[in-house]
């Protein structure tokens, strides 16, 4: 069994990348490395593209580096996408023949729970690694009961 039987949870990982058209496949699959090593295989694809969706509206449309956390909990996994600029996002319907604009839309639908906050003054996103200035958007998977066992 992977690590959420594991009593010693939460797990946190942590990521910077500059904000790059490649940062979104690096990103995308450092998560996915983190799901499968974690015992969350079945969950890793549906987090990779929820986290290369976020990555991209950094790249496109942030500011700054991206810092990511993937944090792993007996019953849930979050992973937050900070960067610099204030401005939250807006989710949009995009038109049928629009080649963008459903990446918060696809979050929404594949995880479980998913949100936004701006920063705290001071404090980021409560983990040292925001400034006060910018926001975090985030998405949550539910740890499916089999994997959710203590081993004790």
């Amino acid at each position: 069994m992977g690590a959420p039987a594991h009593p010693e949870l939460p797990h946190r990982y942590t990521l910077s990348a500059p904000a790059l058209p490649t940062s979104p496949r690096l990103c995308r699959d450092f998560v996915r490395g983190i799901f499968a090593a974690s015992g969350l295989p079945q969950l890793a694809e549906a987090a990779a593209l929820c986290t290369s969706e976020l990555v991209t509206n950094v790249h496109r449309h942030g500011k700054g580096d991206v810092r990511m956390a993937a944090t792993i909990q007996h019953d849930r996994v979050r992973v937050t996408v900070h960067d610099d600029s204030p401005e939250l996002p807006a989710p949009r319907r995009a038109a049928d023949d629009d080649t963008n604009g459903r990446g918060l839309f696809l979050v929404t639908v594949l995880s479980d729970g998913c949100g936004m906050t701006p920063d705290e003054p001071a404090t980021g996103m409560g983990m040292g690694m925001g400034m006060g200035t910018g926001k975090a958007v985030w998405f949550e998977f539910n740890v499916p009961p089999a994997n959710t066992k203590s081993t004790a």
